[in-house]
């Protein structure tokens, strides 16, 4: 059976459990049926050529005589679900939403261990991100390195969204926490004027980073990565995480090759200290932009339970139909 048949009788609940008291009338025909069955009466009949009591006796199974009514009751049964009011998760745009995109713009970004640069693919990758989320979704972008600024407030405009992301620029240190309070203070300040439903709209952090915090030194402190990461789970903003980049990223400051290895392990833990926000890693730009991609079916879209009953309801018709043939088939007469 192909999927797309198969998908109607999917499962992720019931509205109305109490219908399945009806499975009771299915019960009781299997009842009637096999008390039916045993009290039938085994006459002898005396016929004086078997010859021709063998050539005119119909040939069939005894086993498929009951084939019919077998099929009645998984009728009664499907129906019975099918009334329970069977539902399956859909899934929809989300209508309302704050999504804050914060970008490390630190100098380690120049590295061009990810082509053309790091920088550069989180360019591409950011705008691809804002062209494919969902439109209703507000989209703001926080840029940070030794200090974080909003560049842009939460909005629905992508163009104002890529128009800064094309004039992001690389800065000295990495105040990974800083960018964090950043966003979560945007989104505090625009969740109080969105409408459109009850309460604030669910709100989601998306990091990108390539290295360490080094504003302040430990990320433990106030202003720190990992108490910013506790302050947006107080807030109930998760933050899902890209570390972009690879072991062996070098950038020249100085006259000198520093080493700028890409930090999986802080960016993981900024996304667990969150509340269970996401973590991607990324070292090419195929990579980040697969992340974005996955980030954006999570982020853009809600799953809310539909009704499912039509394809139980069409199988116990099909199964009803088949029982009825059945019995005109086999039995020459209808299923008891």
């Amino acid at each position: 059976m192909t999927p797309h048949l198969l998908g109607p009788l999917s499962l992720s609940g019931f509205q109305h459990r109490w219908f399945f008291l009806c499975a009771l009338v299915a019960v009781a025909v299997v009842a009637v049926y096999t008390r039916q069955q045993l009290a039938k009466p085994k006459t002898a009949l005396k016929f004086a050529n078997l010859d021709l009591l063998i050539g005119i006796a119909p040939r069939r199974s005894r086993r498929l005589r009951h084939l019919p009514a077998a099929l009645l009751v998984v009728s009664l049964l499907l129906l019975t679900v099918a009334m329970a009011g069977p539902t399956r998760d859909s899934r929809i745009p989300r209508d309302r939403a704050v999504v804050m995109l914060v970008i490390d713009v630190s100098e380690s970004m120049a590295a061009d261990d990810v082509a053309p640069s790091r920088l550069e693919a989180a360019k591409q990758a950011g705008k691809q991100f804002a062209d494919e989320l969902t439109p209703s979704i507000d989209l703001g972008l926080v840029a940070f390195a030794g200090t974080a600024s909003v560049l842009v407030p939460p909005t629905t405009n992508r163009a104002l969204m890529k128009a800064a992301i094309d004039k992001l620029q690389t800065a000295d240190r990495t105040a990974t926490g800083e960018g964090i309070f950043t966003a979560l203070q945007a989104i505090a300040t625009v969740s109080g004027v969105i409408g459109g439903g009850d309460g604030p709209p669910p709100a989601r952090i998306v990091l990108e980073s390539d290295g360490k915090e080094t504003v302040p030194a430990n990320p433990d402190e106030s202003r720190g990565a990992y108490m910013a990461a506790r302050a947006a789970k107080d807030q109930g903003v998760p933050i899902s995480s890209i570390s972009f980049g690879t072991p062996y990223g070098h950038v020249a400051l100085g006259g000198d090759s520093i080493a700028v290895p890409v930090d999986d392990e802080t960016l993981e833990k900024i996304s667990d200290l969150s509340g269970g926000g996401e973590v991607f890693h990324a070292n090419t730009l195929d990579q980040l932009k697969s992340a974005y991609g996955t980030l954006q079916q999570q982020i853009g879209y809600e799953l809310v339970p539909g009704d499912a009953s039509s394809g139980w309801l069409i199988l116990a018709t099909f199964t009803a139909a088949g029982a009825l043939l059945a019995g005109l088939l086999l039995n020459r007469r209808l299923p008891n």
